[in-house]
């Protein structure tokens, strides 16, 4: 049958707008005082939001938005998680830079794009192993939209539960795993393609090899966690086509071996990379040594359901195991399985909560509702009035959770949305003092708000002395970072005995991962999660004070601060910041004031 791509184009739209709802809602909350920031779906879109404007700014590959310290031949910078994965940032930064975009709406337009590909994508996939337009609409909507759902998150926590709505439709974070979402999918879809029936002996097998090739080699130097995954579902996917299909397997062993040469020659440079990263790049990414398996995730019960379906369907023989649609359902459950349980062998594990909310989820997700199609047999044509009707519903039910979604988890972000709007005028601002000065990057803000100062590098080309995601960055050591903090503190007046309380309280996250790691925060990062005590955090209050002691911005390791921001209506204690700077008397930008300070001799 004939495909009808416009249910395709239905549901992309349906998710381009839910990717831009923060957006609109940001836009409805700021009315007529709204200053042009995008609203972030996540707090580490700052970070990556950073990335983006530095080259969007024209800096170099390796570069760190948050001191400054760019790639060069008289200061050399290591590879960074950033530089590394650099191709879904390239793709974002050099149409804004041709067109003249600025970093808020090219990170809001690349998000919408990369929605509605994805989803587009999904369809197609979903056509091809379920011959029904209706079925592969609803597909799509429900592996996209209910991403947050299989990863056991999101609105249906507060919904359902006595628990946070959190996170907003992880699979939309910009620009990871945004981006590589459409590649991922297009790659999993020709591969199914190239070894289809229709494909063993066309002309079109070829420029498949080569478009497959391209989209893998796009998810390594995009994001991690879908590239490993690209490669867990290939090999569970050639696995089970070469024992249950050999015959098929030797009539297209040359392609599929041209695309898998092809997909591996795209490792090489990427290990090359890899091997000139910074010194803490392991451990800030908690990169920890175990090979215990983890077999307690969300998306591990639904793939579970799947192999436990699909097995029954074999010995019952509604299943067919010659059945390509078959295979290829069963290999996107087993390779949930294979990326949580990787380490047993390799004994290395790095952050699986990455592979619960990004990518497993939706892996998952879609073998779930493909294994519902072929279960009902959506292709079947004498039911195609009861299918039409059941999966239209399904596809309205799969839309309004969407907009459920959207209300609950948007609004956790609210309030530092509209925040980060209202410094956006300050970040224009520091664009224009910038200006023609040579040295602008290298000049240090202290920002009284961390939101604020977290946020800044997205929007100005200044660095700032310490912020939430600065040593994500291979500017800084872990030790530097550190001490970056302690100054931080110091001159927004905190002092070691509040410091330890604050800390012992459980309510001060921000200088438990500023000065122990996210590893040490919470137990979802890292298998060798240890919770602190309080000897550990009175040893660092001990730590801050000392250094305390013997600290002078003259002597430091790093930049003295040139500027200063502070809200209007909140009056900062300076005593410490007068100590050693003189300050002019400000300049009034909407919500903010902007000091110049000037280190006393």
């Amino acid at each position: 049958m004939k495909i009808r791509w416009r249910f395709g184009v239905i549901a992309g739209l349906f998710l381009a707008l839910f990717s831009l709802y923060p957006q609109l809602n940001l836009i409805y909350l700021r009315g007529g005082e709204y200053n042009g920031h995008y609203a972030y779906n996540d707090i580490d879109e700052v970070a990556y939001a950073s990335y983006v404007h530095a080259l969007i700014d024209g800096r170099p590959r390796k570069n760190d938005p948050y001191t400054g310290r760019d790639d060069s031949p008289d200061h050399p910078q290591p590879e960074s998680l950033f530089s590394i994965q650099f191709a879904a940032p390239y793709t974002i930064a050099l149409p804004a830079r041709l067109l003249g975009i600025g970093t808020p709406w090219a990170l809001t337009i690349a998000g919408a794009v990369a929605a509605f590909l994805a989803a587009f994508a999904v369809f197609w996939i979903a056509r091809m192993i379920v011959p029904n337009d209706w079925f592969a609409m609803a597909a799509s909507l429900v592996t996209l939209v209910g991403g947050a759902v299989f990863a056991g998150e999101g609105a249906m926590s507060e919904v359902f539960f006595n628990g946070f709505s959190y996170p907003y439709f992880p699979g939309f974070r910009r620009y990871i795993p945004a981006l590589a979402f459409p590649a991922f999918f297009l790659f999993v879809g020709l591969v199914y393609k190239l070894v289809s029936n229709e494909e063993r002996k066309s002309a079109a097998a070829w420029p498949a090899v080569f478009v497959a090739i391209a989209a893998f080699s796009y998810c390594v130097f995009s994001y991690f966690y879908v590239w490993t995954t690209t490669i867990a579902w290939a090999g569970c996917f050639g696995l089970l086509f070469v024992f249950f299909l050999p015959d098929v397997f030797r009539k297209v062993w040359l392609p599929v071996s041209a695309a898998a040469v092809g997909c591996g020659l795209a490792l090489i440079p990427y290990a090359i990379l890899l091997s000139h990263r910074s010194t803490t790049m392991d451990e800030v990414q908690l990169l920890s040594a175990t090979h215990a398996p983890d077999l307690s995730r969300p998306p591990e019960y639904v793939a579970g359901f799947v192999v436990i379906a699909m097995i029954i369907g074999l010995l019952v023989k509604v299943f067919d195991p010659r059945d390509m649609r078959v295979l290829f359902v069963l290999s996107l459950a087993l390779s949930v399985f294979v990326v949580f349980n990787q380490q047993v062998i390799t004994g290395k594990s790095l952050q699986p909560i990455h592979y619960q909310v990004f990518i497993g989820n939706y892996v998952a997700g879609l073998a779930f509702i493909l294994t519902l199609g072929l279960l009902v047999r959506a292709d079947r044509i004498e039911r195609a009035k009861a299918i039409t009707a059941a999966f239209a519903t399904v596809s309205l039910i799969a839309v309004g959770w969407g907009f459920v979604e959207c209300f609950y988890t948007v609004r956790v972000l609210d309030d530092v949305n509209v925040l980060r709007d209202q410094a956006y005028p300050v970040g224009r601002r520091l664009t224009e003092i910038a200006s023609g000065d040579a040295d602008a990057h290298s000049k240090v803000i202290l920002p009284f708000d961390i939101a604020v100062g977290d946020d800044l590098p997205t929007i100005a080309p200044q660095g700032v002395l310490w912020a939430r995601h600065q040593h994500v960055f291979a500017g800084v050591s872990w030790q530097e970072n550190k001490e970056r903090y302690y100054q931080y503190m110091y001159y927004t007046g905190v002092d070691p005995e509040e410091l330890a309380a604050s800390m012992k309280s459980g309510r001060d996250f921000v200088s438990v991962i500023a000065l122990f790691g996210w590893g040490r925060h919470t137990d979802r990062l890292s298998a060798d999660y240890k919770p602190l005590t309080y000897a550990e955090l009175d040893h660092e209050a001990e730590l801050y004070a000392d250094y305390l002691v013997h600290f002078d911005p003259r002597t430091a390791g790093n930049r003295p601060v040139d500027l200063a921001i502070v809200r209007a209506d909140e009056e900062p204690d300076w005593t410490n910041v007068d100590r050693w700077y003189s300050r002019d008397e400000g300049e009034r930008v909407g919500d903010f004031i902007l000091y110049k300070l000037q280190l006393r001799q």
